[in-house]
């Protein structure tokens, strides 16, 4: 999913205050589509969920590199020591 490879690429380097706003950014809302209009912007963002964070996954839904996006990554990533 496009929140999955969003954080594949971007937890590691968030401060603490970043990740309790992506937390409760996954975690509150009650569909998951919402997030994904919200980030590739068919739909405007509530206030309460329009944070830095975001603003990030909605450049990273960009795909401004043109990625392949075939897959979800692998989870080994959450156990990473961060770079």
């Amino acid at each position: 999913s496009l929140s999955s490879l969003f954080a594949k690429e971007n937890l590691a380097h968030m401060s603490k205050e970043q990740l309790n706003r992506y937390d409760r950014l996954i975690n509150e809302p009650s569909n998951d589509w919402d997030i994904y209009y919200w980030a590739t912007e068919a739909k405007p963002t509530p206030a309460e969920f329009d944070t830095d964070v975001m603003a990030m996954l909605r450049e990273f839904a960009k795909n401004r590199n043109r990625e392949q996006r075939l897959r979800q990554p692998d989870l080994e990533y959450l156990f990473e020591p961060p770079r």
